[in-house]
């Protein structure tokens, strides 16, 4: 079985998150945090900078890890390393995905989130909870 190393960025502002919408393939309309895939040869760090300049034609500031999970598809794996970061330079410009959104971290739970995203909120809670 194909296994994925992907990683994901968790842009806050205060109390409220980015998230966006897959435009395309099995997953289309579901939400998750942006990124994709790390690259042979590249770190986590670099796979996430690199994916958000492609995805929003954005920098950012990486504040913290939030740790990673993993999620077993019925036709692969995957393992996500997640960040909790901040815009560094540039607006959040949607090159992939079909929507986005700012949501309070109280109103993640109702979110369509991807499985492995979805795994991923006790940990913005728990950050992000009291601010």
């Amino acid at each position: 079985m194909k296994h994925l190393e992907v990683v994901a960025a968790v842009f806050h502002d205060g109390r409220k998150v980015f998230v966006t919408q897959r435009g395309y393939g099995e997953f289309q309309g579901r939400w998750e945090f942006p990124g994709g895939k790390i690259e042979p040869g590249e770190s986590a760090e670099q796979a996430i900078q690199r994916e958000i300049q492609e995805e929003l034609s954005s920098t950012l500031d990486i504040e913290c890890s939030l740790g990673s999970v993993s999620y077993m598809y019925p036709n692969f794996s995957l393992t996500m390393q997640v960040f909790l970061v901040h815009l560094e330079n540039g607006s959040l410009t949607l090159n992939e995905a079909e929507d986005a959104k700012w949501v309070d971290v109280d109103a993640l739970s109702t979110i369509d989130f991807l499985p492995p995203d979805r795994m991923i909120l006790p940990k913005i809670l728990e950050k992000l909870g009291n601010k």
